[in-house]
């Protein structure tokens, strides 16, 4: 059956949206575990994360202030069903993203990140995993806001899926 993970980045509440979308809310709730790769911008966001979710890995990023840093690492690192996760926020400019989290992650096998609002796909040279969700409330020069869903199973590839969030009318 698996474990079912939210992958959620750069989600700037209150400061580019007043909320989540209730497609998140929906994610949140449905995920054995949210993983989020920080610009979160406001502590009480964490706070109704960690009270909605079943789970929640973090991290803060480079809009979170004292707050969430006093809570959160920079870097989270979580074995998830065999799978080895890492959690940051910012991993630079994406030509050469690939060499450097090989260098910066080794004895990783997925790394989920966010900064750019990009979505991001990628495996490394070395095997490793990059995911970034993209934004699920500014989706900068993307078409839409995303966020991403994945499945781990023990001795299976990770099912990743990215969501694009459906505008509410």
């Amino acid at each position: 059956m698996g474990t079912n993970l939210l992958l959620l980045a750069d989600t700037h509440v209150p400061a580019r949206a007043r909320k989540l979308p209730q497609q998140v809310w929906a994610a949140v709730e449905a995920a054995d575990i949210v993983i989020h790769a920080g610009d979160w911008v406001h502590a009480s966001l964490l706070d109704e994360l960690e009270a909605r979710a079943s789970r929640v890995i973090g991290v803060w990023g480079n809009n979170d202030g004292e707050a969430l840093r006093a809570r959160l690492p920079e870097v989270a690192r979580e074995t998830i069903e065999g799978v080895r996760f890492a959690v940051v926020h910012e991993t630079g400019d994406s030509k050469g993203r690939e060499l450097r989290a090989d260098a910066a992650y080794p004895n990783t096998d997925v790394l989920v990140f966010g900064h750019s609002h990009i979505p991001w796909d990628t495996v490394t040279p070395g095997g490793l995993r990059l995911l970034n969700p993209g934004s699920p409330t500014d989706r900068r020069r993307q078409p839409t806001c995303t966020m991403m869903t994945a499945v781990v199973e023990a001795g299976e590839p990770l099912q990743v899926r990215l969501v694009q969030i459906i505008p509410s009318v």
